[in-house]
């Protein structure tokens, strides 16, 4: 017999859970039928999927668009992971009064709303493009160089690293090893868990992000995916059913990505170390 507390306990979890799947399911679903069906609020699975993704594929560069973003998604991941747990692990294990000050810095500045810095941003990157053409507007540079780390990511690394045991620094120490070899043989693996975490929440927004890549990128061969399906959604005549084929292929890889590094992302975020 179950007790009432625990019965609606399990009932808010179901109705909590049933909301959260509602967007997946409709957007699945909908891929799979005409575009007038989806207007109607269809809620069944039709068929016409394979149909929806020939033309989604035959009326844009959907290739072209799923590499520029995995191009930059990759790359700012990259350099995200390298360049704050770098500074994360500078920033706790060699703690000084000068490094307090700056971090604390660093935090206020994720007060500052991305809206506030956008135009002397492009107006930065416009003045680049005339002396070195590949890091101005219109090139995947433009957009991973401002978002390849943030406050946060680097926040993030260093509160992870305050569980991160000295014992194995004195010992790499006693063994020889520089600090730039400490970092890369010793803290590099053990946090990785950390890692994880931080690649996944990086590649999400990357892959995400819409706002400055609208801004940068002006050429329909250096449009990333989100820029793909704001344009698809823009005619008089949408086709939702081609749009929504779109968001499935485009949200496979995040989904993908999510699913394959979920165990170390829950012991990421749980500030575990292993």
């Amino acid at each position: 017999m179950i007790k009432p507390k625990r019965f609606f306990t399990y009932l808010f979890l179901i109705l909590a859970a049933l909301i959260s799947i509602f967007p997946f399911l409709w957007m699945i679903t909908s891929s799979t039928n005409l575009s007038v069906d989806v207007t109607k609020g269809r809620m069944l699975p039709g068929s016409h999927l394979i149909d929806n993704v020939k033309n989604l594929f035959n009326s844009v560069d959907m290739w072209q668009a799923l590499w520029n973003s995995a191009k930059i998604s990759i790359v700012t991941t990259i350099l995200s992971l390298l360049v704050a747990s770098a500074a994360g692990y500078g920033f706790e294990i060699y703690r000084s009064r000068a490094k307090d000050i700056v971090f604390n810095i660093l935090l206020a500045s994720m007060m500052i709303p991305f809206a506030a810095i956008m135009v002397p941003l492009y107006q930065m990157f416009a003045k680049v493009s005339s002396v070195i053409p590949f890091l101005g507007i219109d090139t995947a540079s433009a957009v991973i160089l401002p978002t390849f780390t943030t406050a946060f990511l680097i926040f993030f690394f260093r509160q992870s690293s305050k569980m991160f045991p000295r014992d194995l620094l004195e010992a790499g120490r006693m063994d020889g090893l520089t600090e730039i070899g400490l970092f890369f043989k010793i803290y590099m693996p053990t946090m990785k868990s950390t890692y994880a975490a931080a690649a996944i929440i990086t590649f999400l927004n990357s892959w995400n992000n819409y706002l400055w890549p609208l801004i940068v990128l002006q050429s329909p061969e250096n449009m990333t995916v989100p820029l793909l399906i704001s344009n698809l959604g823009s005619g008089y005549a949408p086709d939702y059913g081609m749009i929504m084929s779109a968001i499935v292929i485009t949200t496979l890889p995040t989904a993908l990505v999510f699913f394959i590094m979920q165990k170390h992302f829950v012991a990421g975020m749980t500030g575990s170390v292993k």
